[in-house]
Formats: structure tokens, C-alpha cells, sequence
């Protein structure tokens, strides 16, 4: 069975979001921590994995990613507080 992540992360201070889309999700954190891809989270620093959801099927989280991203940064707040009030990091490497 395949497993698709949509996932949220964010800076040191929480003041930049940014949502994706992964099939390997320890792969693709680990990837933004160490800024080995060019582009806006290598630019703002962005590496604190603060949500996830896990899927089936490869659609569905796509179509979730894009819902996502077509929320206000209010909602998307709500939404990680929901399930991680403290905004930990939920990335445990090893």
C-alpha cells in the first residue's frame, strides 16, 4: 500500500507556512532542514514539520495540498493548533 503525506512547515519563529506534498516524508524533511532543494523554503528557512496527514491515495492528497494552500493563514493556524498546540516539531530524525 502507498502512503502520501500532505504536510505543514514552518521557520523558527512560526511566522512562514509552507505546504506540500510527499510519498516519503522522512526523506522530504529531512531535504528541507538541510536545504538541499533551492526554492522558498531553503529561502526562508522553513524546516519545523508543525502537521501531517497520511493517505492512501495519491489524488486525494493533491487535491487536500490545494485545499490547504486555498486557506487563509488564519485557518491554517487553526488547523495546526488543533493538533499541535505547542508547534513542536513532529520530526523525529533516526
Amino acid at each position: 500500500m502507498n502512503h502520501y503525506y500532505v504536510y505543514i512547515i514552518t521557520n523558527w519563529n512560526n511566522k512562514v507556512l509552507y505546504i506540500g506534498v510527499t510519498n516519503n516524508i522522512a526523506r522530504r524533511i529531512y531535504e528541507h532542514k538541510n536545504k538541499l532543494v533551492d526554492g522558498f523554503t531553503k529561502k526562508y528557512n522553513v524546516y519545523k514539520l508543525v502537521y501531517l496527514e497520511e493517505m492512501n491515495d495519491v489524488e486525494a492528497a493533491i487535491s487536500r495540498e490545494k485545499q490547504l494552500k486555498g486557506w487563509n493563514r488564519e485557518k491554517k493556524i487553526m488547523l495546526i493548533d488543533s493538533v499541535n498546540p505547542k508547534w513542536e516539531d513532529l520530526f523525529m530524525e533516526g
